[in-house]
C-alpha cells in the first residue's frame, strides 16, 4: 500500500475518528479587552494548549466514542453584566462548561446565575468551573454544587504568605493595599486576621483599597506606603494594577518586601527591576523554577513545553491550575460516561489528580481544590541561584517555602445543597 494511503487509513481509523465526533465545547468568559486583556489573553494561552495536549491524545473517551475539546471565548470586557449577557449567550448555544476566573466578582454573578438557569432548565444544565477567582465565599457561604474552583482561595493563599511573615523577624509595620471590590476586601480582611493570630507584635500602619483597573499612576499611594514607615506591603492586585504599582513603588525608591499573591505574574517583574531581589515574594500552586536547579525534572518539561509553544517572551506566564483543571475535567466526563452537568460534578468530588511534580484533590464538601502552594522570592537569573527567568525579563522566583497540600487545608463552612435529579 502507498504511504500516503496507508497514512490516511491510520488517520481515518484513530485520531482522526476523534476530530470527526462532535466536540466536547468549553465557554470561557472573561476580560479579552479593556484594562485586563493581558490577563484573558493569558488564560486563553493555557487553555488552548491544555486542550491540544487532550486532543492530541485523541480526544475524551464516552461511550460512543472519542470526542475533541473546544475552546469557545465570549468577552465580558471585565464586568459583571456583559458576564451575564454572555452567559446566556453561552447556553443558548448549550454549552455545558463555563470557564471563567478574572474577577471573585464576575464570579460570585456567574454562581447565582448558572443556579437560576439549572433550575429553570434541567436539560441544558451547565457547571462552573473557576480557575482564579479566590474570594472565600465561593466556596463557603456561597457555595453551589454546580461550582468548582481550581485555585486556592484568598484565606489559603493569604496562609501561605503569613507562614514566611511569621518567621521574618524584619516585618515590623506593615501596609495593605488592594482593589476595591469583593477580592480586595477578603484579602485586607484575611491579613488582619492571621498576622494578628502570627504576628501581634506587627502593626498595620495602612490598610488602602483602590478603584479596579481604573488608577494610571500609582505614585500618590506609594508616597502614603513610604510616609507610613512600613517595611512590608501586603497585596493581591493583579494584572495591570498590579504592575503600575511595583513600577510605581520603584521609581519612587520604596524600600519595602511586597509579599503579593500575584508578584511573578504579567510583566511584574521586568516592572520592578532589581528593586524586588529578595523582596519580592509571590504565592502560587507552581512556578517555572520550582524544579529547583536540577536539569530534566517533570517540573522543567512541563515549563519546556509550554515555552516552545509560545517563545514569544510576553507570552510567557504558564498557569499549572489550567493545565490541572482540563485533566480533571476530561477524567469527570469519562467516569460520568457524560458530559451532563449534574453527572459530571458528581464525578468531580473527591476526584484525585497527580502527575510526576504535583499532586491535587477536590474537596466534595465544598469543592475546593487542594494542592501544594509555593512561596517563592524574586531572584535575578544571573546570580546563579534560579534557572528560569519571566518573560525574558532576566528576573524570576525560587522556592523559598513549600507548603505541602495538607498544610494549606483550611475549614469550609460550606453548606451544599445537591440536586437529586
Amino acid at each position: 500500500m502507498p504511504i500516503r494511503k496507508l497514512l490516511l487509513f491510520v488517520c481515518l481509523g484513530m485520531v482522526c475518528a476523534a476530530h470527526a465526533a462532535t466536540p466536547i465545547t468549553l465557554g470561557m468568559i472573561d476580560g479579552m479587552s479593556g484594562p485586563f486583556a493581558n490577563a484573558g489573553e493569558a488564560v486563553a494561552r493555557n487553555l488552548h494548549m491544555a486542550i491540544d495536549t487532550v486532543n492530541a491524545r485523541g480526544g475524551v473517551r464516552l461511550p460512543d466514542g472519542r470526542h475533541p475539546l473546544r475552546l469557545e471565548i465570549f468577552d465580558n470586557k471585565q464586568g459583571v453584566e456583559e458576564s451575564l449577557i454572555e452567559l446566556r449567550r453561552l447556553t443558548d448555544k448549550r454549552i455545558p462548561f463555563v470557564l471563567q476566573g478574572n474577577s471573585s466578582a464576575v464570579a460570585a454573578a456567574l454562581v447565582d446565575a448558572v443556579e437560576r438557569h439549572n433550575r429553570r432548565s434541567p436539560d441544558n444544565r451547565a457547571l462552573f468551573l473557576n480557575y482564579s477567582a479566590v474570594d472565600p465565599a465561593l466556596t463557603n457561604a456561597q457555595c453551589s454544587f454546580w461550582h468548582f474552583r481550581f485555585d486556592a482561595d484568598a484565606n489559603m493563599r493569604m496562609h501561605a504568605l503569613t507562614e514566611v511573615v511569621r518567621n521574618d523577624r524584619q516585618a515590623k509595620r506593615v501596609y495593605l493595599i488592594g482593589q476595591d471590590y469583593s477580592f480586595g476586601r477578603m484579602v485586607a480582611e484575611a491579613a488582619r486576621t492571621q498576622l494578628a493570630a502570627k504576628r501581634p507584635d506587627i502593626a498595620i500602619v495602612g490598610n488602602e483599597l483602590h478603584p479596579i483597573g481604573k488608577i494610571k499612576d500609582f505614585a500618590p499611594y506609594v508616597a502614603k506606603i513610604k510616609a507610613s514607615g512600613a517595611d512590608t506591603v501586603i497585596t493581591g492586585n493583579w494584572g495591570n494594577d498590579l504592575t503600575l504599582l511595583v513600577k510605581a513603588a520603584r521609581e519612587y525608591g520604596l524600600d519595602a518586601k511586597f509579599y503579593t499573591f500575584y508578584g511573578n505574574s504579567l510583566g511584574a517583574p521586568a516592572a520592578i527591576g532589581d528593586a524586588g531581589v529578595g523582596r519580592v515574594r509571590a504565592v502560587a500552586e507552581w512556578h517555572p523554577n520550582a524544579g529547583g536547579m536540577q536539569a530534566g525534572t517533570a517540573s522543567d518539561g512541563f515549563y519546556r513545553a509550554f515555552h516552545q509553544r509560545y517563545p514569544q517572551p510576553q507570552d510567557d506566564y504558564p498557569l499549572l491550575r489550567m493545565h490541572v483543571m482540563i485533566e480533571m475535567l476530561v477524567q469527570a466526563i469519562e467516569q460520568a460516561g457524560s458530559t451532563e452537568a449534574r453527572a459530571v460534578a458528581f464525578a468531580f468530588e473527591g476526584a484525585h489528580y497527580r502527575n510526576a511534580f504535583h499532586d491535587a484533590t477536590m474537596r466534595a464538601a465544598d469543592h475546593q481544590l487542594l494542592q501544594p502552594l509555593y512561596v517563592s522570592v524574586m531572584q535575578r537569573v544571573s546570580d546563579g541561584s534560579i534557572r528560569f527567568d519571566n518573560e525574558g525579563s532576566g528576573y524570576g522566583f525560587r522556592t523559598e517555602r513549600r507548603l505541602a497540600t495538607e498544610d494549606t487545608i483550611l475549614p469550609t463552612t460550606c453548606n451544599m445543597r445537591r440536586p437529586t435529579r
